[in-house]
């Protein structure tokens, strides 16, 4: 991450990591945590975190649980309890399940907007083209604090080939959202992301795969 960023004349320690623990056992999980190196945890799915919540015990209140997949709206409640932010928020419908779900609460739930970057069907978010309504309408939930715009690069060879979809991220967020932040870039991509712009990296495989 640091040599991504000294390409581009950016600053290392300014950019975020969150450590997708998805795919990784348990053991693995605790020792990341035990580190104390982690400070933010991406996981996809609310029943995966609130097991390994559960299971890590006291170990799970060190560090802040981002929801980094897709969330169906019968499922806000749950987020909220479980999540310490949403960064897949890609409808008004779900916006407005979220802010619903944190009716009464002593907090704002940090939310960042998914952009689709890609055509297969398979992947969510919001198209760009729509992407200044649903910015409009989050901004309308008192209970949502709207912190930036995520993007999944497709997965294409060469691997440079994602360098457009980063740029075309970043534009949207320049044009649409001034100040906000860009968690872009994983595993595979992550130093291109961080060269395009990324403030925030998804990482899972390079940190657990052995």
């Amino acid at each position: 991450m640091n040599a991504a960023a000294a390409r581009t004349n950016r600053d290392g320690g300014a950019i975020g990591l969150v450590v997708v623990t998805k795919y990784a056992p348990l053991t693995a999980v605790r020792d990341a945590l035990n580190s104390g190196r982690v400070l933010e945890v991406g996981e996809s799915r609310v029943q995966d975190a609130e097991k390994k919540k559960r299971e890590l015990g006291e170990l799970a209140g060190k560090v802040r649980w981002r929801l980094i997949g897709h969330l169906q709206t019968n499922k806000a409640k749950k987020a909220v309890q479980t999540f310490d932010a949403v960064d897949s928020v890609d409808s008004a419908k779900l916006a407005a399940a979220l802010d619903a779900a944190m009716t009464g609460s002593d907090r704002k739930l940090p939310v960042m907007i998914q952009v689709k970057l890609s055509e297969r069907e398979t992947q969510t978010g919001i198209a760009p083209a729509n992407l200044p309504g649903l910015i409009e309408t989050v901004r309308t939930h008192p209970n949502l604090e709207l912190q930036g715009l995520m993007g999944i690069a497709p997965d294409t060879e060469p691997l440079e080939a994602v360098r457009p979809s980063f740029r075309l991220l970043k534009a949207l967020r320049d044009e649409h959202l001034p100040g906000g932040k860009l968690s872009m870039g994983m595993s595979r991509d992550f130093e291109i992301a961080i060269e395009e712009g990324a403030d925030l990296v998804r990482i899972g495989t390079q940190i657990f795969a052995t």
